[in-house]
């Protein structure tokens, strides 16, 4: 099996919407797609699933509510307990308003932290891994659109022409 990709080369992002949305129309599989800027509506227009990191985000900040719950009972109430302007000191109901703060400071941090960790893991984004921008105009002021190639090399560099791509190149991907 030939390991060859198509990168179409567009200038403008709208154009670059119309040629993925005529691409995925013809049933042909767009591998990705490189931006210099966040394209509205491009993950639709691609058919991407929509993300479910904002369910993690939400467990991450239970995960960070749960832990400051569990440190201020266990520290504040039963293993240091101290009269803090006359506050009593046996019951974790009692204290638990000026234990708020405390709370929401958590449950950001937890939320904010594990899920740059999540994203970073996602994104496969290692440390010391080296970049994958098939082309550097891509980060200055043009589209990329990176389709796979299965024996149509001729048709798909066409297809692309009529798409209004500046640029079709078929590359031997590694």
């Amino acid at each position: 099996m030939s390991n060859k990709v198509i990168y179409a080369i567009y200038n403008d992002d709208d154009i670059l919407m119309d040629a993925v949305k005529k691409t995925r129309a013809a049933h042909h599989h767009i591998e990705e797609v490189f931006t210099p800027f966040p394209v509205h509506g491009l993950d639709k227009a691609m058919g991407l699933a929509p993300t479910r990191l904002a369910i993690c985000s939400f467990l991450y900040g239970c995960v960070g509510l749960s832990f400051a719950t569990f440190m201020m009972s266990y520290i504040m109430i039963h293993d240091w307990p101290q009269d803090i302007g006359g506050k009593p000191s046996f019951s974790y109901i009692q204290n638990m308003p000026s234990f708020v703060p405390i709370m929401f400071e958590l449950t950001v941090f937890f939320a904010a932290h594990l899920m740059v960790i999540t994203f970073y893991m996602r994104s496969r984004l290692w440390p010391f891994k080296q970049a994958e921008n098939p082309d550097v105009r891509t980060t200055d002021d043009h589209f990329l659109m990176e389709v796979a190639v299965n024996d149509n090399e001729a048709e798909l560099v066409s297809f692309f022409e009529g798409t209004g791509a500046v640029e079709v190149k078929v590359i031997e991907k590694n």
